[in-house]
């Protein structure tokens, strides 16, 4: 198969696999090479119904940024955002109000770079490319500041992404660092993989991406997953299974159980003080 490079930033080496284009071959997208694709092929013979799993992924996404947005928010900071496909937070939030601004924000230059092609002529959407672990560089870039006025509510997105950050980083500090930058009012959204369900076939899957590609991944307890909530009050009903997040249908849900249950979800809103 001979692979499509024009999107490809040149100092991308294809032959290593990478997680957001996994992702984006998991979700039926156009944008990754074949060492993804084997990768995924690997993951998938760990994890059965590892690519319902993402689907869900993206059906929480839909849910929560249509809760928000009835909710008042107008301004969104997708953080981990990846390769855009089908479904991402401007279309959702754009569509329910053609107001809503929105900033993906990804360390990675082939998901800002496409993000950018594909956000071309829209004024109110932007990619930046920053770290998660540095929320100085993401709440102080001048773009990132031209675009959401943090004095008043933000809905920050961190969908599968925490748990690619190693406790030695310390997630519940990094959030706080973001929670302190933002007006009372806003909300945070969470999905994340947990070894509380199917354990032994998710560290099959974590060993082969440990293995074939740079990026180290780190699933969470429940008990884990909900500190990361600290000082936001949690919306109902809670968190859980990331099916089981306010569905709105049975095509929120998987037919296999155990991938119903693979990520936990949540979202949380900053009280005010």
């Amino acid at each position: 198969m001979t692979e499509n490079l024009a999107w490809t930033p040149a100092e991308i080496d294809i032959a290593v696999p990478n997680v957001a284009r996994v992702y984006d071959f998991l979700l039926g997208g156009a944008h990754n090479f074949e060492s993804d694709r084997t990768l995924a092929d690997k993951i998938e013979q760990s994890m059965p119904g590892v690519r319902d799993v993402v689907r869900l992924n993206r059906s929480f996404l839909r849910r929560a940024v249509l809760f928000m947005v009835e909710s008042g928010i107008r301004q969104f900071l997708d953080i981990g955002s990846g390769i855009p496909t089908v479904g991402n937070v401007h279309e959702v939030a754009q569509q329910a109000d053609p107001e809503c601004r929105v900033v993906y924000v990804d360390k990675e230059p082939v998901a800002v770079r496409h993000s950018g092609a594909l956000l071309a002529g829209n004024d109110r959407a932007m990619a930046v490319e920053a770290d998660v672990c540095s929320p100085g560089e993401v709440l102080g870039d001048p773009a990132v500041l031209s675009m959401l006025d943090f004095d008043q509510p933000v809905g920050l997105l961190n969908l599968l992404l925490w748990h690619f950050i190693p406790d030695e980083a310390d997630p519940p500090g990094l959030l706080a660092g973001y929670r302190n930058a933002l007006a009372p009012g806003s909300y945070l959204a969470i999905t994340h993989t947990t070894y509380d369900s199917e354990p032994d076939e998710l560290r099959g899957a974590v060993d082969e991406v440990r293995r074939r590609s740079k990026q180290q991944a780190f699933p969470r307890t429940y008990d884990e997953i909900t500190a990361l909530f600290d000082g936001y009050e949690l919306v109902e009903p809670g968190v859980v299974g990331c099916a089981a997040w306010r569905p709105g249908g049975p095509g929120d849900f998987s037919e296999h159980p155990s991938s119903n249950a693979r990520l936990y979800a949540g979202v949380g809103r900053k009280p005010q003080p």
